[in-house]
């Protein structure tokens, strides 16, 4: 029988705490994203989406102490570094008088947002990384 690799148990805590920390994560990316019109629909409201955004920016940054391990400290760092420089981004952004326009300005907008989440996907690798095979008790 082959034993799923799953995460050691001193490591299964700040796994979930990561985990809460893409759940703010990942709903913010979404909603900068929406900005950009479809083929059908219009965007949405750049505004209303940059709100949406810092508000999960700040819901992550409430949550990273609770994944800091030394196993995955130079992700952390990343981590960290890239949600100030996002919440950086945005903050230069609160109070534009002129909305965004074009698909251009837009795009770059929402890539200039994005990119400063890419660490987390490393970390996630990086967790990925740590699991091992438990050991057989029989």
């Amino acid at each position: 029988m082959i034993r799923r690799k799953e995460l050691p148990p001193e490591l299964q805590d700040a796994f979930g705490a990561f985990s809460e920390v893409l759940d703010a994560i990942e709903p913010a990316k979404a909603a900068v994203a929406d900005v950009l019109p479809g083929t059908r629909l219009p965007g949405r409201p750049f505004t209303d989406a940059l709100v949406a955004y810092r508000a999960g920016i700040e819901r992550a940054r409430a949550g990273m102490a609770g994944w800091r391990r030394p196993e995955v400290d130079a992700e952390w760092r990343a981590c960290a570094e890239g949600l100030e420089v996002a919440t950086d981004r945005s903050a230069g952004l609160v109070g534009r008088e002129d909305e965004p326009v074009g698909f251009e300005e837009l795009l770059w907008i929402v890539q200039a947002l994005i990119e400063p989440l890419d660490p987390f996907v490393a970390a996630a690798e990086r967790f990925r990384s740590l699991r091992v095979r438990p050991k057989r008790t029989d």
